[in-house]
């Protein structure tokens, strides 16, 4: 989808500088694929080893923070809003829906900062909760 995204883009003048994108969802293909041994052409494996090596650069994990925080904000609205299905037909309705969202999104963030109570919840293993109940 990356291709048709950027040429509806590119039609409005909005092609950003760089395009922060996810692979999806992992194909069968791509699972099993994991499971056997392929060698590359040599190029091609270069060219691998050297994006490899660029993660290990501090600029790098900046730009992938921003892809983390994006992918935080829609994880927060999928689970608080349900967004991945929409309430409604058409699309004025379901456009109305994505604002009313949105702004519920936005004053959840409001309140958690006036209140200084962070979104980000600090995941503790099932084992970890465990100690702690019983400790208490």
């Amino acid at each position: 989808m990356t291709e048709p995204v950027h040429h509806m883009l590119a039609a409005r003048d909005l092609l950003p500088a760089e395009h922060f994108l996810d692979s999806g969802y992992a194909s069968a293909e791509l699972i099993v694929g994991g499971r056997t041994l392929s060698l590359q052409p040599r190029e091609l494996q270069e060219v691998l080893d050297h994006a490899r090596l660029q993660q290990d650069d501090e600029q790098w994990r900046a730009r992938y923070g921003t892809r983390a925080g994006i992918e935080g904000a829609i994880h927060q609205a999928v689970a608080v809003t349900g967004m991945r299905r929409a309430r409604y037909l058409g699309l004025q309705k379901t456009h109305l829906e994505h604002v009313f969202s949105a702004v519920a999104l936005n004053l959840i963030r409001l309140d958690a900062w006036w209140n200084g109570h962070p979104l980000d919840r600090t995941r503790v293993s099932h084992l970890a909760r465990l100690d702690l109940s019983l400790a208490a």
